[in-house]
């Protein structure tokens, strides 16, 4: 069954009563055509194929939201309990600073990545495959803050000084990682504006690009000044960065998304 549109014009309402034409009437028929696609695929061919594998938002916003609430979990077992000899919890307690320390920069960190996703989502009418594998590799790069948070954290507490250097150098390079699997999804956003809800102001997620872009600049050259200086200072830019992330996100609210 396919959708015909024809002009029928009745010839009494030709010419008005006083000698103007009038406006021919127009109607949409239904005929049928034999040869024609039914369904769904009627729907695709009026539209021009726009809608042709894409999905709904829903499953992956679920699947996300699950993937950061298991990150921020993982974070707390990072805190190890002390093993301290009677009388000496509390001496223990206090030099486990560095864990509780890398704890609350993680989870900051990891909360300002959630806000910036959900209200990248929302900005997102319909996904494709494309978009579905550059998520997962946020989701993936993320994953693994936990790991080098909790090395950061045993190495400023027990280890030397070659060990925090490595540390240091271990988390500035899968952080740079974590915030370079933004820049593809942002550009790939930017090139489908079929994707995105009606009203997102063109070229929105082009903007966005540039403040991931930092993110790994700045993680290099913690990277480096913590190797070749002294780890302290890649400490420092570590807990930068998180905050200025913490300071710009607007979350859900109107403004800046980007990680």
């Amino acid at each position: 069954m396919t959708l015909q549109v024809s002009k029928r014009t009745s010839a009494a309402a030709a010419t008005a009563p006083d000698g103007e034409r009038s406006a021919a009437s127009c109607h949409l028929v239904t005929e049928p055509n034999a040869g024609a696609p039914a369904g769904e695929e009627v729907m695709r061919e009026i539209l021009g194929d726009r809608e042709a594998g894409l999905a709904v938002t829903t499953r992956l916003e679920a699947l996300s939201d699950g993937t950061f609430a298991i990150i921020i979990t993982l974070l707390v077992l990072e805190i190890h309990r002390p093993g301290a000899a009677v009388g000496h919890l509390g001496t223990e307690l206090l030099q486990a600073w560095p864990s509780y320390l890398a704890y609350a920069v993680a989870f900051v960190y990891v909360g300002v990545i959630w806000l910036n996703h959900h209200y990248m989502i929302e900005r997102l009418r319909k996904l494709d495959l494309t978009f579905n594998w550059l998520n997962l590799s946020i989701l993936g790069t993320a994953a693994l803050i936990p790991f080098p948070t909790g090395v950061l954290a045993n190495a400023f507490r027990d280890g030397n000084l070659m060990d925090q250097k490595a540390a240091v150098v271990l988390y500035a390079l899968i952080a740079a990682v974590m915030s370079a699997a933004w820049l593809p999804t942002f550009i790939h956003l930017n090139r489908n504006p079929r994707l995105l809800k009606t009203g997102v102001p063109p070229g929105m997620f082009a903007v966005q690009i540039v403040r991931p872009a930092i993110g790994v600049l700045l993680y290099a050259v913690a990277g480096l000044l913590g190797w070749f200086l002294h780890p302290a200072f890649a400490v420092v830019i570590f807990v930068f960065i998180v905050c200025y992330y913490a300071a710009t996100s607007r979350g859900v609210r109107t403004g800046q998304c980007a990680i």
